[in-house]
């Protein structure tokens, strides 16, 4: 979510913690969607970053919106750096290089993610294209270096930027050049959390081979087909990953707090501040032994900020948080919600899911997710191609959401979203490939085409 959560509790006991994260529980028919998409903001004239400072900057875009949809503004230091809906729906906030990020609101079925997509475009476009501002949809800036892109006026990205280059190679590149898509989906026990979260880690690598989005660096193939996926294999390894442990026995919400307990910390929040503790443990500052705050402990917002800052494939909050996508360009967008709640979301489905991943190995986990950014779906497991798995896949989403049953006003259940998906299975390419194969045929070698072709 965008704000990072103020509430001043004083925690005494691990249990506290464990039962944040278990008051995710709900009943199946309070389940919800939520989507987050990141999308980045360029010049229409000359494909440029955009700057937050100036008449024609982020600030003001995000100014503009606040006019046009009487959302309240979220300020740091008096800049506004995000909006919300008092009403409960969505959120509007800036990742570090100015990517603009809608966090969907809760929604019940995919057709609604849709519209909601939709109202927010055209939300979008018309405060944007008098700015002279239009929006990529790709997991990664094709033609900037990291030098071009500004930085966004947030406190707390100041922090992680001096902490990044110490715990990885690529740190920077994620704040500043990726986009990505997520959903996040619901459990109604501690059982069926550890289901999906097994079921949606395994398989995270499908989402990363049909998605792959983002194969140029600085105006040249990078190698790869997904390196927004590469970035995040050494941007913190500390904090990312396929969470092998989830697969133990004894996984639950406990076992979790105890991972996210020792996930090096960032920072601190207090009133309007952001204090610097980056790479002390939540444990130590939990026994009142953090260097910045002898004696204190943390309070339960504390907490929350700090499992925000936790980068895995699959993130569990009070639901669970999909990260294995690229950004892309929106028709494709609401596929990766329908994609996983026909999985997660029909009990065959999962069950039928769990029964594909469940004698995979952890190193054979973690080498499918290390392939699958180079290789997409000639990436293998058990001597089997990820092409054939993800087809399984999509096969199995395709009945779930056909069994959910949810129907939009011309009679369509969700299953059409997942039609771009199928395209690209029947292809046999990601869109990566394809987008390579313009790259060397129309585009004669150059990525500019892609502010045309990718923007929203």
């Amino acid at each position: 979510m965008a704000r990072d959560q103020i509430d001043m509790t004083p925690l005494q006991s691990r249990d506290e913690l464990v039962a944040w994260l278990e008051a995710g529980v709900k009943p199946e028919s309070e389940f919800r969607i939520g989507t987050e998409h990141e999308k980045t903001p360029f010049t229409l004239e000359g494909h440029h970053p955009v700057p937050y400072e100036g008449a024609k900057g982020i600030g003001a875009l995000l100014e503009g919106m606040k006019l046009l949809l009487g959302w309240e503004p979220i300020m740091e230091r008096g800049n506004i750096i995000g909006l919300y809906d008092v009403t409960g729906g969505g959120a509007i906030s800036l990742e570090p290089g100015g990517q603009f990020e809608l966090s969907g609101a809760p929604v019940e079925t995919v057709h609604q993610t849709q519209a909601e997509l939709m109202a927010h475009l055209a939300q979008v476009r018309e405060i944007a294209t008098p700015l002279g501002i239009g929006f990529l949809g790709l997991g990664m800036t094709p033609s900037w270096s990291r030098a071009q892109v500004p930085v966004m006026p947030k406190g707390r990205y100041n922090i992680m930027r001096n902490y990044m280059p110490k715990v990885g190679k690529y740190g920077l590149d994620m704040m500043f050049r990726t986009c990505t898509v997520q959903t996040n989906l619901d459990f109604s026990s501690e059982a069926d959390m550890v289901k999906k979260l097994r079921v949606s880690l395994a398989l995270q690598p499908i989402a990363t081979a049909l998605f792959a989005n983002s194969p140029f660096t600085e105006g040249k193939p990078n190698g790869f087909l997904s390196f927004r996926s590469e970035i995040w294999r050494d941007t913190d390894n500390a904090r990312s990953g396929m969470l092998p442990f989830a697969f133990e026995d004894g996984m639950g919400f406990e076992r979790y707090v105890d991972y996210a307990l020792d996930v090096p910390m960032y920072f601190i929040k207090r009133g309007d501040e952001y204090i610097d503790v980056s790479g002390t443990s939540f444990r130590d500052f939990f026994a009142g032994k953090n260097p910045a705050f002898p004696g204190q402990r943390p309070t339960l917002s504390d907490w929350a900020n700090h499992l925000s800052t936790i980068f895995p494939e699959v993130r569990l909050k009070r639901y669970l948080e999909m990260r294995g996508a690229d950004g892309v360009p929106w028709g494709r967008l609401p596929a990766l919600p329908a994609f996983w709640v026909g999985l997660l979301y029909d009990t065959v489905s999962l069950d039928a899911a769990w029964d594909i991943v469940r004698h995979w190995t952890a190193p054979e986990r973690q080498a499918l997710r290390d392939d699958v950014p180079r290789f997409g779906f000639k990436a293998r497991i058990k001597d089997r191609y990820l092409f054939e798995i993800a087809k399984e896949c999509l096969i199995l989403s395709h009945a779930g959401l056909r069994r959910r049953g949810r129907i939009d006003h011309l009679g369509r259940d969700e299953s059409r979203y997942l039609e771009p998906l199928e395209r690209i299975i029947e292809s046999g390419r990601s869109p990566a490939e394809e987008m390579l194969e313009k790259f060397n045929g129309p585009w004669n070698g150059s990525v500019e085409p892609a502010y045309q072709e990718y923007a929203f």
